[in-house]
């Protein structure tokens, strides 16, 4: 269980067939995002790419790039030591459902599960691999090691990007007041090599531990990780429950416990087995232009003023291998990393909306902007229940649009989703348009992060919702044709005799 590191991830990638290595010198300037942008639009997202020669300004890096890890089902699933998503789901619904053992097949069940639950604290070590090689700066005095955020082969993704970003960040940062961890990714322009920009939005926890930095006045400590377990990747952009530790649910996914080690220059704890770590700080109220990027909506976002993070120490493996990321217009890697995360926290969505059957965010949405959900529908105007129930769920406050079908629906096929949404609505009565806050990246609304969002009922509707006609039933073939149709294509040799 677990990868002791993200080369060791790339090693099982490799393993299964689903990672290419390009010995080539490619450029860290567009093209190896070029190349990325292809593969992850391939049928099932492709294979993951690693760059054994990477370019900075035409010389080679010290370091190899790994991108497009988890651009695939099977490579989503893999980064967590799961064969499929749904084992982790059905671990979390267990962990929720979980009642007093009447048998000694639910003993061991629940002993499996409390084993889980036991790995998930984290466990604090004196040094990791992480501290291999350390450089520390000396911002007072201006010097320290030569080395800088310049030697990392750091990707310019888009033609109209401001400059280089970190697409991949594991950010850390405390609140101040309760001590209370945060992990969470946030973009990162490189100014210089030892600047960057830190866009977390206003609805981030990272932007509430600033603002009340802010407040006192103090120097805010951040951290970054990069490259270690995928499963810390991943848990930096689950949609968690506010308050609930990253690293507690990352040691739950990789079953065993994440060792934090604490920073060089801050009081910042991070992962041991990270391939990179960022040390610094963001002063309080200092802010810079960051931007324009290519960003996951599939336009540029903007310039905007962001916080400045100042790098206080750079430490890594010897053998450490820069993993990255692009977005842009879908279908890319996040994806995958989205519908993951979709899947394996329905149950808790049921635990607070019990009729809801499934969820899909599909690529076209990208992430917020549309939301299909299947309903066990029971009563009158029970789906504008659902679409206003998710609208006050944590980041589901951003979604654009969410249609509400019935359970005999697929939400993960599209055509048929859009099939009963034309078929099924009445576009007056059958729609619900609300104000609710907005990503910071939707480019539509007039004001920024404020919008709004629409809702449609698009299940059957029922005589207690004044519908006076009687409804009509869906064309179905019988099953019972249905299956001799199956047992007849599934024979070869009567085809061959019935088509000749």
């Amino acid at each position: 269980m677990a990868y002791d590191s993200f080369s060791e991830f790339l090693q099982a990638l490799e393993q299964a067939g689903e990672l290419r290595r390009i010995a080539a010198p490619v450029d860290t300037d567009l093209q190896i995002t070029e190349l990325a942008d292809r593969e992850m639009k391939s049928p099932e997202g492709g294979k993951a790419l690693l760059f054994e020669q990477p370019l900075i300004d035409g010389k080679p890096s010290a370091f190899p790039v790994a991108i497009n890890t988890m651009g695939s089902h099977r490579r989503m699933a893999m980064a967590l030591e799961k064969t499929s998503i749904d084992e982790l789901a059905d671990q979390i619904q267990f962990i929720l459902k979980a009642k007093p053992p009447t048998n000694l097949r639910e003993v061991g069940a629940l002993l499996r599960q409390g084993l889980s639950l036991l790995h998930a604290r984290p466990r604090r070590v004196s040094t990791g691999p992480c501290k291999e090689v350390i450089h520390r700066f000396d911002d007072s005095k201006g010097q320290g090691d030569p080395i800088s955020l310049n030697e990392l082969p750091i990707l310019k993704c888009w033609p109209q990007d401001g400059g280089r970003f970190i697409t991949l960040p594991t950010v850390y940062t405390r609140d101040p007041d309760t001590g209370e961890r945060n992990v969470g990714m946030y973009r990162m322009q490189i100014y210089d090599g030892r600047t960057t920009g830190m866009h977390w939005q206003i609805h981030k926890v990272a932007a509430r531990h600033g603002k009340r930095y802010y407040e006192r006045g103090e120097r805010m400590p951040v951290a970054v990780a990069l490259g270690g377990d995928p499963a810390l990747t991943f848990a930096a952009t689950a949609p968690l429950p506010d308050g609930l530790d990253e690293i507690l649910f990352a040691g739950f996914v990789r079953g065993r416990s994440v060792e934090l080690v604490k920073c060089e220059t801050i009081d910042i704890e991070v992962p041991a087995h990270s391939d990179f770590i960022l040390e610094g700080y963001v002063e309080p109220g200092e802010l810079r232009p960051e931007g324009p990027f290519g960003d996951h909506t599939g336009f540029y976002t903007t310039l905007d003023d962001y916080p400045i993070f100042h790098l206080t120490a750079l430490t890594y493996r010897r053998q450490a291998v820069y993993s990255a990321t692009i977005v842009g217009v879908p279908p890319m890697e996040d994806f995958y990393m989205g519908k993951a995360s979709v899947r394996i926290f329905l149950p808790i969505f049921r635990m607070n909306f019990p009729e809801i059957k499934d969820i899909a965010l599909p690529a076209e949405g990208v992430f917020h902007n549309l939301v299909f959900v299947s309903i066990r529908k029971q009563y009158a105007w029970q789906a504008y229940k659902i679409m206003h129930g998710l609208w006050g769920m944590g980041q589901m406050m951003f979604s654009k649009y969410i249609v509400i079908v019935d359970e005999d629906c697929d939400v993960h096929n599209t055509s048929e989703v859009l099939f009963r949404l034309c078929a099924n609505t009445d576009p007056q009565r059958d729609t619900s348009v609300i104000k609710n806050p907005s990503d910071a990246l939707d480019h539509a609304p007039t004001i920024p992060t404020l919008g709004t969002h629409m809702g449609f009922d698009a299940t059957r509707k029922l005589p207690t919702e004044g519908y006076t006609r009687e409804w009509p039933e869906l064309i179905r073939m019988s099953p019972d044709i249905q299956r001799w149709a199956d047992q007849f294509l599934s024979n070869k040799q009567t085809l061959q005799r019935e088509y000749r």
